[in-house]
């Protein structure tokens, strides 16, 4: 292809017709020429007599070059930049909607995020504490729900991404509770117990929403455990939910409770949990007391085989102080303690210091030393309704037990079988009818 000097311009100008022109032998500049493969390729410059370029010319030429050269590496691979375009087109596009919005969000519901458009990833849900809502994409990768409701009074930042990279945010905030609940845990954490000891929770206000609250405990163990929750009221008349194994505990057994609570809203009157709690223990020695008010001895066992025979003086027969019978649970060692008849409704019968004082009911049943009934040990039940036996002997017995250990009282002597809220009476009941106090249908739970 030849060009002509006169086609080309300068800054606007032609170099022919309005622009003066040098007086030189007119020269043909063949710039370019078709080569057959369709492509181009400079060829030489033909002058018919020598000349000055002028400078203005010099420029365009350059420019022409390099405008040629940056169009052939600029449209090498159109295809890619097409690509790099739509992608980030649909990275602009991405859209996620949250069903809990705003600054007053109602807790207790999961979160769900909804992609407008493509596949879901991943979902962060996060809150101002770092803490955060795990979750599953649904298997059509449009949405995705929290395995875990959302707190009340809690601010949460909300990160999706879509399988080919694109992000987007949202954040939103829940109202805070009107009313809090709280729980107290028995055992403690990190504590050694009996092999009769149950799991127990206490709730400050009463929970109407049994069945959601109970699925959000959780009980677990080392060597798969078979157990249920059992709901009753608390001998202080508070809301109380216990869970026992089906048979006494395995020595050695390791028992995690986690009380996945936070965000769970207890019912009417009872307010929201706005917290999770944890607790483990171990299961000590194998051992259990056996009482009999008939004999009037107390026989202690481990491992199956005889520790200690004892004599001792149950609670008088006939009246208010009479003893427990059925299977009770040791709930505190409390050592020397102040045991006085008026706490207990017996009126001015008692008012003194006992030594080696280990809990059996809320109602006041005790194992403990009783020297000043010393003559009645092995013979008569004259208490006021504990089970009393000597100093040595008490000394003894609290030296060896475990808080958790059962006490099984049996004979005739007694006013009734001890009530399931009065410490931990739920042995006296049998599996099938401690498990239809679940909220749950009923059914037992059996910890991994």
């Amino acid at each position: 292809m030849t060009v002509s000097l006169r086609s080309l311009s300068h800054n606007g100008f032609p170099v022919s017709g309005h622009a003066p022109q040098p007086k030189v032998p007119l020269v043909t500049l063949t710039l370019w020429r078709r080569i057959r493969n369709g492509g181009f390729q400079l060829s030489r410059i033909r002058r018919h007599a020598r000349f000055r370029r002028p400078a203005p010319f010099a420029a365009l030429a350059g420019t022409a070059v390099l405008a040629v050269a940056l169009t052939a590496c600029g449209g090498g691979d159109s295809s890619s930049s097409g690509d790099a375009k739509s992608d980030l087109a649909s990275r602009k596009k991405m859209e996620i909607s949250v069903n809990l919005t705003g600054s007053q969000a109602k807790a207790g519901r999961p979160v769900k995020v909804t992609l407008a458009d493509g596949t879901l990833s991943s979902v962060t849900v996060t809150d101002a504490k770092g803490g955060k809502l795990g979750g599953k994409v649904a298997p059509d990768g449009r949405t995705w729900t929290s395995d875990r409701v959302a707190a009340p009074g809690t601010s949460y930042t909300v990160e999706a991404k879509e399988a080919k990279g694109a992000t987007a945010k949202a954040e939103f905030a829940t109202a805070a509770a009107g009313k809090v609940n709280k729980v107290s845990i028995v055992p403690g954490k990190d504590s050694t117990v009996g092999i009769g000891q149950p799991v127990s929770i206490v709730f400050d206000n009463p929970v109407k929403n049994r069945a959601d609250v109970e699925k959000h405990l959780k009980v677990t163990t080392s060597d798969n455990t078979e157990g249920s929750w059992g709901w009753m009221q608390d001998y202080s008349g508070k809301d109380r939910v216990d869970w026992r194994p089906k048979e006494y505990w395995k020595p050695g057994t390791k028992v995690t409770l986690d009380a996945d609570l936070n965000g769970v809203d207890s019912g009417t009157s009872g307010g929201w949990f706005v917290k999770d709690y944890k607790s483990d223990f171990t299961i000590g020695k194998n051992q259990i007391a056996k009482v009999d008010l008939g004999s009037h001895r107390l026989k202690l066992y481990r491992d199956g085989q005889l520790l200690k025979d004892i004599p001792i003086s149950g609670g008088t027969p006939g009246g208010d102080k009479a003893s427990w019978r059925g299977k009770t649970v040791l709930m505190a060692k409390e050592g020397t303690i102040n045991m006085n008849s008026e706490t207990v409704g017996l009126g001015k019968t008692y008012d003194k210091m006992v030594d080696y004082s280990m809990r059996l009911t809320w109602s006041g049943m005790y194992a403990h030393a009783a020297p000043w009934n010393y003559q009645h040990f092995g013979v008569a039940n004259m208490s006021s309704g504990c089970i009393g036996m000597s100093d040595s002997d008490a000394k003894f017995v609290y030296g060896a037990v475990q808080v958790g250990d059962p006490f099984e009282i049996v004979g005739d002597d007694a006013k009734g079988t001890q009530a399931l809220n009065n410490g931990y009476g739920e042995w006296n009941l049998g599996f099938d009818a401690w498990k239809a106090k679940s909220a749950l249908t009923g059914t037992a739970a059996t910890a991994g």
